[in-house]
């Protein structure tokens, strides 16, 4: 399932990542992929460990972590610090699913949902869809700057290549309260119908026994 998170960023906050991003460095991408996806993965990334990573992490991270889309759709548990990428003429990710495991140490987390931040607006490339494999067949998607996507990340996916223009995005990995993605969409669809019934008809029977039902399937399917 795919869900955007819409408005995520406001203009001042985009502002500020632009001025952030500027003030780094940026080092080839492919140093931070996978053994199997650094044969496809062509781009550039911030450099991390910078003054300006950690303000921008809080920027970005503080405004999604808050998101009540977010919240209800990844169930997040765990999350890891993003990476800021750029795509330039001629670059692109080629096919790939996001490692199961990552981080380091005692700082492993399973990745279950995986986010792409759009910082800036389509119009400023061509190219640079994300493109993901669905039930459905393929869906591309290619959002205002400010916006968001959140899908699970054992999904093929891949980035078109950029012709003209510069794409800057932030992607980060989400361990979940819930692993499987169909429980996931079901449980955000359901928690949407509880949120409406709670501030329509808040003291109906049928609110309380979805409600109900919605608080036992998370703790019946949460991994903890």
């Amino acid at each position: 399932m795919l869900t955007p998170i819409r408005g995520l960023l406001d203009q001042d906050q985009l502002a500020t990542a632009h001025r952030l991003i500027a003030a780094g460095g940026f080092q080839d991408g492919s140093r931070s992929a996978g053994m199997a996806a650094r044969r496809v993965k062509h781009n550039d990334e911030l450099a991390l460990g910078t003054a300006q990573m950690s303000e921008l992490n809080n920027l970005v991270m503080g405004s999604l972590v808050k998101h009540p889309t977010y919240r209800s759709a990844a169930m997040p548990l765990k999350i890891a610090a993003p990476y800021y990428a750029r795509y330039t003429p001629g670059m692109s990710y080629g096919d790939h699913v996001d490692d199961p495991i990552m981080g380091q140490g005692s700082e492993l987390y399973r990745s279950d949902v995986s986010v792409t931040i759009f910082l800036n607006s389509p119009d400023d490339y061509d190219g640079g869809e994300l493109v993901i494999q669905t039930a459905f067949g393929e869906q591309q998607v290619k959002l205002p700057a400010g916006d968001a996507v959140i899908y699970p990340s054992s999904s093929l996916h891949r980035v078109a290549e950029v012709s003209r223009g510069e794409r800057l995005v932030a992607v980060s990995w989400i361990q979940s309260l819930v692993p499987e993605p169909e429980k996931r969409a079901l449980l955000h669809e359901m928690n949407l119908a509880r949120e409406t019934l709670l501030q329509e008809q808040p003291d109906a029977e049928a609110t309380a026994q979805v409600n109900h039902a919605y608080i036992n399937l998370v703790r019946m399917w949460s991994a903890l």
